[in-house]
């Protein structure tokens, strides 16, 4: 099992104490972020208001290494939505959402997070870190597949037959988005990595504490761009097989939109009605948390 030297300290005040800390550092961290966010653009206030509730939870219950990881993921993913912004909103119109995350979109991306720090807060032990970084993996990759995948000179094929199909339609892949996935993952194993260590060099009570450790941290890149490339495939074919899709008559084309921006409303095409692209997202996060517990105690 990976990295079970973890112990809690036998000193109950000094553990609420610093829980204590960590909750507020995470508030306060989340709320100047999210605000942050809001002002630029990334967030709509509903948005922000998640931001703050998930990023609180997983810095209070994880720790600063679950909340490092968080803020990674949120500025790559926010930095690479305004990258040739306008292009990808005349190329990616089917989307449901645009690049203004709102609340449902960040419980999406955090939510499978939140709820594994939970059970880490209530029952520390490495295993939900590797699960963790598997989800943060996920939703990096997916979102780095979208906002680079869109910009491939190559039509995308359909993951579940390999036909051609547009631009934005859901269960699409291509090769520069495939790529994109990989780096995605990667770009979150390489930050774990950077901050386990960190950790340990300042004392970090928690992951790292002899040169076995060390050898095993070193694979968290290959995990993470590997369980984070599942995670996306996992997007892919639900996104290509059961996730709601409509059609819009005004536009003459299929989106995952529920009503068009003028306010039509779009007829129902397939898949099913409640799966809708969060959704889709939040169970690709909790395969690609899966996968990396799976693929940790493999290696």
């Amino acid at each position: 099992m990976w990295l079970t030297n973890y112990t809690l300290s036998d000193n109950m005040t000094t553990d609420f104490i610093q829980l204590t800390i960590q909750f507020g550092i995470g508030l306060l961290i989340s709320t100047g972020i999210g605000w942050v966010a809001y002002q630029k653009g990334s967030l709509s206030k509903s948005g922000m208001v998640g931001a703050m509730l998930t990023g609180t939870l997983i810095f209070g219950c994880g720790g600063w290494i679950w909340g490092a990881l968080l803020i990674t993921f949120f500025i790559l993913s926010s930095l690479l939505s305004k990258y040739k912004e306008n292009i990808k909103e005349t190329l990616a119109e089917k989307f449901a959402k645009g690049s203004r995350r709102d609340i449902w979109q960040t419980f999406a991306n955090g939510g499978a997070g939140a709820l594994l720090a939970l059970v880490y807060g209530f029952h520390p032990h490495p295993v939900w870190f590797l699960a963790f970084m598997g989800a943060m993996a996920t939703v990096n990759a997916d979102t780095w597949a979208t906002e680079l995948g869109v910009l491939s000179q190559h039509p995308p094929r359909l993951i579940t037959t390999g036909q051609p199909v547009e631009v934005g339609t859901s269960g699409g892949i291509s090769r520069m988005g495939t790529l994109a996935t990989l780096a995605g993952g990667l770009a979150i194993g390489i930050a774990a990595l950077f901050f386990i260590l960190i950790d340990s060099g300042f004392g970090g009570r928690g992951i790292v504490t002899d040169g076995d450790m060390y050898t095993q941290v070193f694979l968290l890149p290959l995990l993470a761009a590997l369980s984070g490339l599942t995670g996306s495939l996992c997007d892919s074919f639900l996104g290509a097989t059961v996730q709601a899709i409509y059609y819009s008559p005004v536009r003459k084309k299929e989106t995952e939109k529920v009503i068009d921006p003028d306010g039509t409303p779009n007829q129902h095409l397939r898949g099913w009605r409640w799966l809708n692209n969060d959704w889709v997202n939040f169970i690709s996060s909790l395969v690609g948390a899966g996968s990396s517990v799976l693929l940790g105690n493999i290696f």
